[in-house]
């Protein structure tokens, strides 16, 4: 593998979310409901491993659902809004990253280490989040952005 294709080299930048997808272990696809399943959002990840994401329920005109604690592996959004900055590093060989949240929107996130299976192929960026429910359930995430920085 040439450092080219290494993702530690690929994924800086800016990225705008694309699609988010939640699927149980059975197949069935769920709507997550504080973000919802198609959420405005943009993340970046500069050279020096610094990140910062940002996810917003498309239409918030409607009472927001602020679940009571996010999943495993997951923050939680508040009033349809998420948001969180902090450190990263990446896993070249397991095609992963982990972020330190250094600051969050939830005070309960501020402090979690959160980690991200990642592919970056051209200007699309794959990202897998193994969560749950709130109530316990195993969900895959799988969140697809397309770089505009």
């Amino acid at each position: 593998m040439s450092s080219s294709e290494r993702l530690s080299e690929r994924l800086p930048g800016t990225w705008e979310l694309v699609s988010r997808i939640d699927m149980t272990s059975s197949g069935r696809r769920i709507d997550e409901p504080s973000l919802g399943s198609d959420p405005v959002s943009l993340i970046y990840y500069d050279r020096s491993g610094h990140f910062a994401a940002q996810f917003m329920k498309r239409d918030r005109s409607a009472v927001p659902v602020d679940t009571p604690a996010a999943g495993q592996n997951n923050s939680r959004a508040l009033g349809g809004y998420d948001a969180y900055f902090g450190t990263y590093s990446v896993d070249d060989d397991r095609g992963s990253v982990t972020q330190h949240l250094v600051g969050s929107l939830s005070r309960e996130n501020v402090g979690l280490t959160l980690t991200r299976e990642m592919t970056v192929q051209g200007d699309d960026l794959k990202i897998e989040v193994h969560t749950t429910t709130p109530q316990g359930e195993p969900v895959i995430r799988t969140l697809r952005w397309k770089r505009v920085g």
